[in-house]
């Protein structure tokens, strides 16, 4: 009998489904195995669980045991004069980058949120605004322990087949226990941003295209998802370099501190209650539209990489406007041959459908040899939507439809992302060799299949 206290509703960040779990969180890798062993002996199965920012059902397990490894939280060692730093699985990559940044290290690729732990980052091996240049966080790893079900501890490195296979799974081969990566070296902690007010698809693509080779260290655009016609896809585009020099401006991580309040007088905490009350489709079209028309004044500025970075948590608990019925976020990667006219497609789809994703984010994309790879030489878009009772059945619609169209393009998902997904859709965009390598893999690592998700359960993935 498991102890009734440990009992919790969990959800992912995007709070459309919840599921009952009973939560434990060790503390050392001895309590992950006690944590392990408790699952075999009551009939469980486990969910590995960092900060719970995947937006779908890749940390819900229902009537699971979910391990929140957030308790193994030590930095290990860090050498400043070659930017190698060790953590344990639950430190997050706020923990790190507050940590490292004085000594002029940054992280080499990091989310839109500080919040996921690095365990989490390696599970859905997260990518940033640079991965058309840096590639996704995996490919920064020196090496990780991890603690696979039915085996003593193993180091991997990427030297092995199987650290590709681990890092990316989502949680569902071994829990990642420790990690060493190699931070990237930065003399400011200043980025130089430029702005490029965008009329339409073709000037998104064009500004990609033409900053890719001027030497931008990251590249990311708002996409207003209301526009039709001439003006579908228009938006702002913003590059941004590493500032070089000597000064070690704003290393202080006090210095990088997002603001508290909002000009300056309104708590940044109570924002949210505001957004809800224009969080309904006519009031975000006159937003987007707003932002636009405000994009266009825009002029170049130099900003904090955390200002930059972390946009998600520039508002505090943001994603409770979406409430009750919280929100989804669907993002498709195309190769670039296709991107234009899939990208082009899916507005029309949901304005059809007067579904507008309320935010449309675009990145560029490279390719990477990890097995549950998203990666495409290519770009994604990423579309938040909000869910409601009246709405679900012919929004899920929507993205199967979406689905669809972007297999035949030839493109791929991102699990930390995905709400919808079929079957079928994840054996299309990831192959059957893949999948049957990703099942060897756990018949290795879990042959009691003790590791799982909702994820894994909905998508028949093991």
């Amino acid at each position: 009998m498991l102890p009734l206290d440990h009992i919790r509703r969990l959800s992912g960040f995007g709070q459309t489904e919840f599921r009952d779990a009973y939560v434990f969180r060790p503390e050392n890798v001895q309590e992950v195995q006690g944590v392990l062993d408790l699952a075999r002996k009551s009939g469980r199965q486990v969910v590995l669980r960092g900060s719970g920012r995947s937006y779908g059902d890749a940390a819900v397990g229902a009537e699971c045991i979910a391990l929140d490894i957030r308790g193994m939280s030590r930095i290990l060692s860090w050498d400043p004069s070659t930017g190698i730093i060790e953590v344990e699985s639950g430190v997050t990559l706020e923990q790190i980058w507050k940590y490292c940044l004085p000594d002029g290290w940054w992280l080499p690729v990091v989310s839109g949120t500080m919040a996921p732990t690095i365990a989490g980052a390696l599970a859905a091996n997260i990518h940033g605004k640079n991965n058309f240049l840096a590639g996704c966080l995996g490919e920064h790893v020196l090496e990780i322990d991890i603690q696979p079900p039915n085996s003593e501890l193993q180091t991997l490195t990427p030297n092995d087949d199987l650290f590709y296979a681990v890092v990316g799974s989502f949680g569902l081969l071994a829990p990642i226990v420790r990690a060493k990566l190699q931070m990237k070296e930065v003399t400011s902690g200043m980025l130089g941003v430029q702005p490029v007010s965008c009329p339409s698809w073709e000037a998104q693509f064009t500004s990609f295209e033409h900053y890719e080779v001027k030497d931008a260290d990251y590249m990311v655009s708002w996409v207003d998802c209301f526009a039709k016609g001439t003006a579908q896809g228009r938006g702002i585009f913003h590059s941004a370099a590493h500032l070089q020099g000597d000064d070690h401006y704003a290393l202080d991580a006090r210095s990088q501190d997002l603001p508290a309040k909002v000009m300056g007088m309104i708590p940044k905490n109570k924002v949210w209650r505001f957004l809800k009350l224009l969080n309904n489709r006519p009031a975000m079209r006159m937003v987007n539209t707003a932002k636009y028309l405000a994009g266009r004044r825009e002029k170049p500025s130099n900003q904090s990489l955390a200002a930059y970075s972390f946009l998600l948590d520039y508002v505090p608990d943001w994603e409770l406007a979406y409430q009750p019925g919280g929100f989804i976020q669907y993002q498709s990667f195309i190769p670039k041959e296709r991107a234009r006219a899939v990208f082009r497609q899916q507005i029309e789809m949901q304005q059809v459908e007067k579904l507008e994703a309320f935010l449309g984010v675009m990145k560029r994309h490279r390719t990477d040899r990890f097995l549950l790879s998203h990666g495409v030489d290519g770009y994604s878009l990423a579309l938040d939507f909000k869910v409601t009772e009246s709405n679900r059945t012919r929004l899920w619609a929507l993205c199967h439809r979406m689905n669809d169209l972007v297999l035949e393009a030839g493109g791929r998902f991102y699990f930390a992302k995905d709400s919808t997904l079929r079957p079928e859709d994840a054996r299309a965009f990831l192959g059957q060799e893949v999948i049957s390598a990703f099942r060897s893999y756990k018949a290795q690592l879990d042959p009691e299949n003790l590791l799982t998700s909702e994820l894994a359960r909905r998508l028949k993935l093991t």
